[in-house]
């Protein structure tokens, strides 16, 4: 007698979508293919691209004392700046000689609009005092780091210097890095000094030697002469940059032609700004060259092409200088990534195996395609929110990689159910799939609606959650299609005879284990259940009693609560701010006391095993010392320890 099996007459776009073979494997391979080539194009940065909305004015007033910058400089400014739109609130701080105004702009305010209205009102400002230097006003902005390189030795501040324009230099001849500023280095100056006694032999005073440099080393267009071959462009070149040049400058011109030239009265001689800058690693006089990245430029990319020019390089450098790296942001943002793709990977494996134990293996299979299915399809959308691949997102990755396939689980799990009653493969599909199609939309919904609060966090820390919600929202969008579109038809045509023995022992295998789970569900669990469901009041107090528990465990503290999970640093930094117009040996005494301290630490914690080195960056009365550690899986103690004992 031949069976025969009616046709499902259900409706709906999963009926359809699962009697359709074409349209679920192409939208499949769109989501896929598509995402693997979006995902390889998009922007990767170690954390999110935002603007700070926020304008600082300072003002350099030497000598004075906070009052006295209260008076003459903050007021005026904040006097200035305070009606105007788009601000919203104004903070100052006085201090010895220098004064700072920062001015928060309203979240979707035009900032350059705001900017440049600022800094008419401050230009506008004429009650500043007279020894007050030029106020600065500054929109600022993020510069995304990415590595530190420090060249170290025993030699002097002028080759240290020369040294480190010409690394500098090499560097940006890489294509693939852009931006390179040097730290610790005080800016060339040309020194010029006159003896008093020469001013008056030749009745001349400082302001005017000084007129006549200036009105001389200039380098200006003339416009241009028209002839008949074409116009004649006319320039002044009298431009100089070393002080050779500068020492044949004439000064004074008598009537029978002889000439007094700059170097007959002065001392002329290359120099440096006559500021205390200075850097030190391991107490040897250093230079460092922080790296950054710009537009499309990848963490990893940059890091790998610094490294790789510094080795090219390494062998010019002159005796007695070396190099060595400082924080490497693309090493965070390769752990972070390293991580999400082993989590991802022993997913996938946790996925298949458990499925493949449970249910069958080619169901199981399906289902774990949900994983990559969802990710990849995610990077289709998230270009055009203006999301990159970044620490956030990588994190909210994580997030969503235990949430993404429950959906798929639970619609496969319905259908293999299905299944077991006896219907056919395509009748079991549409039926499994819409028979659990409400309860996981919502589902769904329910976890979207729980990440969607991080979408209104105002402020800069917004600015960084908005990530999660748009990472976690889409991720969870792909998964729902793909849980009750595409899934359904994979698993309604497959092939049920197996020919392969070794396909059959396994599926002889998995069957045994599935029956004596149900074997088990049925002669253990069920009773237990039903006794707990008598004794409900038993029940109830032992679900209390271990809530309760379990809270005062986090109200005592043994269990801690953040906000965000503590990211292992690599760098521990102690900076000390001394008095402005603090002298220059105090500063140094000050420096030397943090390294001495750091240095003893490092020798009783395992000496190099604990750190790579120290740096030391001296920027007028202010301090900042660096302790490069090793690789928390090699130090001793980790970077809170090292920063508490310090």
């Amino acid at each position: 007698m031949t069976k025969i099996l009616s046709q499902p007459t259900s409706r709906g776009i999963i009926a359809w979508m699962t009697r359709s073979r074409i349209t679920p494997n192409l939208m499949m391979f769109v989501f896929i293919v598509g995402g693997f080539l979006f995902a390889r194009t998009i922007k990767q940065e170690v954390f999110p691209a935002f603007d700070l909305d926020m304008v600082t004015v300072t003002v350099a007033y030497p000598g004075a004392s906070p009052e006295e910058v209260e008076q003459g400089i903050i007021l005026s400014i904040e006097e200035a700046i305070r009606g105007l739109d788009g601000i919203k609130e104004i903070q100052a701080s006085a201090n010895e000689g220098m004064g700072m105004v920062t001015v928060e702009l309203l979240e979707g305010a035009p900032e350059q609009r705001v900017y440049q209205d600022i800094r008419q009102q401050v230009d506008r400002i004429v009650t500043f005092p007279e020894d007050a230097e030029r106020p600065e006003v500054t929109l600022l902005t993020r510069k995304r780091q990415v590595l530190d390189i420090i060249l170290y030795g025993d030699t002097d501040e002028w080759t240290m210097r020369e040294v480190a324009e010409q690394v500098r230099d090499r560097l940006l001849q890489d294509p693939k890095i852009t931006q390179v500023e040097l730290q610790g280095a005080r800016g060339y100056q040309i020194h010029v000094q006159i003896n008093q006694e020469t001013l008056r032999r030749y009745n001349l005073t400082l302001q005017e030697v000084a007129d006549k440099i200036r009105s001389t080393a200039i380098e200006l267009p003339g416009g241009y002469i028209e002839a008949r071959g074409g116009d004649v462009l006319l320039r002044v070149k009298e431009r100089r940059d070393w002080a050779r040049e500068y020492a044949q400058l004439p000064i004074i011109t008598t009537a029978n032609g002889s000439v007094l030239t700059l170097s007959d009265i002065a001392d002329v001689r290359e120099g440096f700004e006559d500021t205390d800058v200075e850097a030190y690693f391991n107490e040897h006089r250093a230079i460092g060259i922080s790296i950054y990245r710009v537009g499309k430029q990848t963490p990893i990319g940059v890091s790998e092409a610094a490294r790789q020019a510094m080795q090219r390089m390494e062998s010019q450098l002159p005796p007695g200088v070396s190099w060595t790296t400082g924080e490497d942001m693309a090493k965070i943002y390769r752990q972070r990534l390293e991580l999400l793709l082993k989590n991802a990977f022993l997913g996938l494996l946790l996925v298949l195996g458990l499925l493949g134990l449970f249910l069958e293996f080619k169901l199981a299979f399906w289902v774990t395609m949900g994983i990559p299915t969802s990710f990849l399809g995610a990077f289709l959308f998230l270009p055009g929110m203006d999301v990159t691949i970044n620490m956030i997102s990588m994190f909210a990755f994580i997030i969503a990689l235990g949430i993404v396939v429950d959906d798929a689980i639970v619609v496969g799990e319905n259908i293999y159910e299905y299944r077991k009653r006896g219907m056919g493969l395509l009748e079991a599909a549409i039926e499994g799939a819409k028979d659990v199609a409400v309860p996981v939309t919502f589902s769904i919904l329910t976890n979207m609606v729980a990440f969607l609060p991080l979408c209104f966090v105002p402020g800069i820390m917004g600015k960084f959650f908005i990530v999660i919600p748009l990472v976690v929202i889409t991720v969870f969008t792909i998964s729902w299609i793909e849980a009750l579109l595409i899934l359904p038809a994979h698993l309604a045509h497959m092939k049920r005879k197996r020919s392969n023995p070794i396909a059959v022992f396994f599926h002889n295998r998995q069957q045994a284990f599935s029956r004596a789970v149900i074997r088990f569900i049925d002669h253990i669990f069920a009773p237990f259940l039903d006794f707990c469901i008598r004794f409900r009041g038993l029940t109830i107090a032992l679900g209390v009693a271990t809530l309760i528990v379990v809270l005062s465990f986090v109200i005592s503290g043994r269990i801690g609560i953040v906000m965000m999970p503590h990211v292992e640093s690599d760098v521990a930094t102690v900076t000390a701010t001394l008095p402005y117009g603090s002298p220059s040996d105090k500063v140094k005494q000050a420096s030397d006391v943090l390294v001495k301290r750091a240095e003893e630490l490092v020798d009783a914690n395992g000496g190099d095993q604990l750190s790579k080195g120290i740096f030391t960056n001296i920027n007028e009365h202010q301090i900042e010392v660096d302790l490069y550690l090793t690789d928390p899986d090699v130090r001793p103690l980790n970077t809170g320890q090292v920063s508490q004992q310090w």
